[in-house]
């Protein structure tokens, strides 16, 4: 088993869209990027932490490359956006890539440079290729939000979409 993590937005949104791969194997959501440690979410949603909104991604790489998840991010979120996704903002809210050794962060640049190059996004990604240095698991009531509380608009309105552009983009990972 490998393990990446991911800042992309809320990480309710995250969460729900990678659980449905195949070869994932557990998907934490939590706080990292920041400087203070073992933060709450109502401390990091004030923006005083440095922390992101992220996940921690398990997944078996001879079902799922590390490749293919970072091709999943970047058409799942928005990484033109800086602070931000969707109705989402404030520095926690950012979009950044944190490698977990050097070979990561080699297909990370190579993976965010052949996005650039492609001209998918006609503004420039601003999401950032950073080393991983912690992960603080959110608390209880944040893990498996989207299957704990499907009926709420937020998961209607918000995930419910994102689902729906991961089996179409994707339909032989979900």
């Amino acid at each position: 088993m490998e393990t990446v993590t991911l800042a992309g937005g809320c990480f309710w949104c995250t969460e729900a869209i990678f659980k449905r791969l195949k070869g994932v194997e557990k998907v934490v959501s939590g706080y990292t990027g920041g400087n203070m440690e073992k933060p709450s979410y109502e401390q990091v949603s004030s923006g005083s932490t440095g922390h992101a909104e992220a996940i921690q991604i398990t997944f078996d790489p001879k079902i799922i490359t590390y490749k293919k998840l970072l091709d999943v991010y970047w058409h799942l979120i928005d990484p033109t956006t800086l602070n931000k996704q969707g109705a989402d903002t404030g520095e926690q809210y950012r979009s950044v890539i944190f490698y977990h050794d050097d070979e990561q962060k080699r297909i990370a640049e190579e993976s965010k440079k052949k996005l650039e190059q492609s001209k998918y996004y006609q503004d420039p990604i601003v999401t950032k290729i950073e080393p991983f240095q912690n992960f603080y698991p959110a608390e209880d009531y944040h893990q498996n939000y989207y299957e704990n509380h499907a009926d709420q608009p937020y998961c209607k309105i918000v995930i419910d979409p994102k689902i729906q552009k991961l089996m179409l983009k994707y339909p032989r990972l979900a």
